[in-house]
């Protein structure tokens, strides 16, 4: 429980950093009312109550992450004054990682890797569903992850099933896939 609860902060750091912008020139994508409402356990309280961190802790779908960011050492970074574009993966997104990489991740040993791949999930800026256009977009971390509007909402492989939850220094954006950048090699985790 408690290596679930310190993914779970981490993640939700890194979510509180992601911004989501382009430079692209392509229409923003539309959502629709299912993507757009944030899940049940995500009250009206919970998304008025903050930081990203804070918002992120007061849902039950986000354990896993809210507990990464704390191992991380990024709630305080999190729940700075922003704005950030979190793209914030669910706790089934971190039960779908591979058997044993998310205890490796939480190892202290394995920080700087935790850091990375929950930075890959935070752009700089708050960018809204109705905002966000297909492209290539830097994320904290410095890598770039891939936007894509056709058919519904894509970041990387990773479906965005819910938007717009906002907190007082950003957005979160919930995704249904952990994204791990280029720079990170998790086979050596393992």
């Amino acid at each position: 429980m408690n290596i679930k609860i310190a993914a779970a902060g981490s993640v939700a750091a890194l979510l509180f950093l992601a911004g989501c912008s382009s430079s692209s020139d392509e229409p923003a994508a539309e959502t629709t009312t299912a993507a757009a409402a944030p899940s049940d356990a995500m009250t009206e309280e919970a998304m008025e109550a903050g930081t990203i961190v804070e918002v992120a802790s007061a849902n039950a779908d986000f354990e896993t992450l809210v507990a990464a960011v704390v191992a991380a050492d990024l709630a305080e970074t999190l729940s700075g004054e922003g704005p950030f574009t979190v793209f914030a993966p669910t706790d089934e997104a971190f039960d779908a990682l591979p058997e044993g990489l998310l205890d490796a991740l939480l190892l202290p040993e394995n920080k700087d890797a935790l850091t990375a791949i929950l930075t890959y999930h935070v752009v700089s800026g708050e960018v809204m569903a109705a905002d966000v256009t297909a492209g290539d977009v830097p994320t904290v971390e410095g890598s770039t992850i891939a936007i894509t509007t056709d058919g519904g909402v894509k970041v990387n492989d990773s479906n965005v099933t819910a938007t717009d939850v906002e907190a007082s220094n950003g957005v979160i954006h919930v995704i249904d896939a952990v994204m791990v950048p280029p720079t990170v090699d998790v086979n050596s985790l393992l």
